[in-house]
């Protein structure tokens, strides 16, 4: 049975990976111009980096104690 927390870590999970894979797409298509703002390069990196480490808790989080 899946608690009302899980449901809520997992709907949160999926908008903060979806938030992620966006910033890919952008900083990706951004590195292409010669002419990049090289501080708005960094800090969507920088927010990208965030997420990922934001993942990475949430899955960790998700994961049932072995001794409950």
């Amino acid at each position: 049975m899946i608690s009302d927390n899980q449901e809520a870590l997992r709907l949160q999970l999926e908008a903060i990976i979806l938030e992620h894979r966006d910033l890919d797409d952008v900083i990706e298509e951004l590195s292409l111009n010669p002419f990049v703002n090289q501080m708005q390069l960094s800090r969507l990196k920088k927010r990208k980096l965030q997420l990922k480490d934001q993942i990475e808790r949430i899955k960790s989080n998700l994961i049932p104690d072995l001794n409950a």
